[in-house]
């Protein structure tokens, strides 16, 4: 996800249009802050693909006995569990290479966004930083907070500002197909589970695939591509959600203007919390609040005006219709069951 943090300029303000400008190369210490960043992402996205394929490894920890032990008990637990599953992942070579197509693939999706942005904020000389990757700590969510880069100078016109936005989860998407793709094919049928668990479900991208694999859904053993796949297209959903600074909220901007822009975020916030009530009824989830908590704290924040704000020509129009389009394969109203 990426976010424009800038200082807001009236059109008063706004003087002679902004050309592109040669920009500062990142110099030695940036690349190593942001390399030791990406470094630590590949280790949490590894173990984290392990946990997903060796689920059942359990650590050894005793029970506790007393006030300190009770209160020592969840972080013994939480280390013992991280070290239990690197101790597995070692003795198991088969299982470290699965955590380790999750974590590339991932982050292939995850770098594809970001160099999307990054690449179209070069091309019109707008300052930003290389990309964040944001490691999670170990079995917590992807091994992932995701990634972003910060942009700091104004965007320059309309066209800039839907460049850069959309490019980041056009991008992304170019990479999550084939990830999906070679998910959806290596899928293991296996027999119907019973019992108390989470289900991962599928977007309309997953579904058509399916169909064009002829694989039911329904009982498949997940892999390490399906899961960065379905990260990767959950990722590209929310972000071209059409609210404030995100990527959608920046094509939303320059494709209708700021009233406009204020108006869909404001619905699309409303649209989110609704399904956020119904998953928690209907699929016992509390994700979709997560979804409604980021919009909100996103339409608290102004989004910035572009110094030009000229036609964006059909080329672009055409852009949006296929970001549409990508919207609609990586969404889905509710991602998760918990039965």
């Amino acid at each position: 996800m990426s976010q424009v943090t800038e200082t807001v300029r009236s059109f008063g303000e706004i003087s002679q249009p902004v050309r592109a400008r040669a920009l500062a190369r990142p110099t030695a210490g940036e690349w190593a802050k942001h390399l030791a960043l990406f470094v630590a992402t590949v280790l949490t996205t590894t173990i984290a693909g392990v946990m997903l394929i060796s689920p059942e490894v359990e650590p050894s920890v005793q029970a506790p006995n007393g006030l300190v032990s009770y209160l020592l008990f969840l972080p013994q637990y939480y280390l013992a569990s991280v070290a239990a599953l690197v101790a597995h992942a070692i003795a198991n070579p088969e299982v470290l290479m699965q955590g380790i197509l999750f974590s590339a693939s991932l982050l292939a999706i995850l770098a594809s966004h970001e160099a999307g942005h990054y690449i179209a904020c070069r091309r019109y000389g707008v300052a930003a930083t290389l990309p964040f990757f944001l490691p999670a700590p170990p079995l917590f969510l992807a091994g992932t907070f995701g990634a972003f880069i910060k942009i700091k100078a104004p965007i320059p016109s309309r066209r800039a500002l839907f460049d850069i936005g959309l490019a980041g989860p056009l991008a992304g998407f170019v990479v999550a197909l084939p990830v999906a793709i070679a998910g959806i094919a290596r899928l293991q049928i296996i027999p119907p589970l019973v019992g108390p668990g989470i289900t991962f479900n599928d977007p309309l991208l997953f579904r058509l695939l399916a169909l064009a694999f002829n694989v039911n859904l329904d009982h498949a053993a997940v892999n390490p591509f399906y899961m960065a796949a379905w990260i990767g297209l959950l990722v590209t959903a929310l972000n071209l959600m059409p609210v404030s600074q995100l990527d959608g909220g920046h094509g939303t901007f320059a494709l209708f203007g700021p009233r406009a822009h204020k108006v869909i975020g404001r619905a699309a916030f409303v649209v989110m919390a609704s399904l956020a009530v119904l998953g928690w009824f209907w699929h016992s989830s509390p994700s979709g609040f997560l979804y409604a908590v980021l919009l909100g704290v996103m339409l608290r924040i102004r989004h910035p005006q572009p110094q030009q704000m000229q036609p964006l020509g059909r080329a672009r129009l055409a852009i949006a219709v296929i970001t549409l389009v990508v919207f609609a394969l990586s969404f889905w109203p509710f991602p998760i069951t918990i039965t």
